[in-house]
């Protein structure tokens, strides 16, 4: 079971399966999370940053380098900040609660829509 507060302050509680990942449980489980993983799990993205309790945190191992480059890009990054692509579901982390930003730096939605205009 885990309980993710959302944006709005509302907490939605769902259950996946041990070695699912915080991202396949918001994927199988239709949350309604605006924006997370964009791109699929494939660590090209920070769609899924998650904001963790620090007790959480620490019992989750190392962070990889592609993972930390893409936390940099993330919004409202703290030090207890993963990618939900790489938290896994295990017996020890039953019950945890993860906070979703307040925002996210998703590439695709932009002001500049990649438009030129004709001269």
């Amino acid at each position: 079971m885990v309980h993710f507060v959302n944006r709005d302050g509302q907490t939605i509680t769902a259950s996946g399966r041990s070695g699912d990942s915080l991202l396949d449980v918001v994927e199988s489980q239709k949350l309604d999370i605006a924006g997370f993983g964009a791109c699929e799990g494939t660590l090209a993205c920070s769609t899924c940053h998650l904001i963790l309790d620090q007790e959480v945190y620490d019992q989750l191992g190392h962070i990889v380098d592609e993972e930390l480059d893409m936390l940099d890009l993330a919004f409202g990054l703290t030090d207890t900040s993963r990618l939900g692509c790489q938290v896994c579901l295990s017996e020890s982390l039953e019950g945890m609660t993860v906070r979703v930003p307040e925002g996210i730096n998703d590439m695709r939605r932009s002001d500049d829509t990649g438009s030129s205009s004709n001269s």
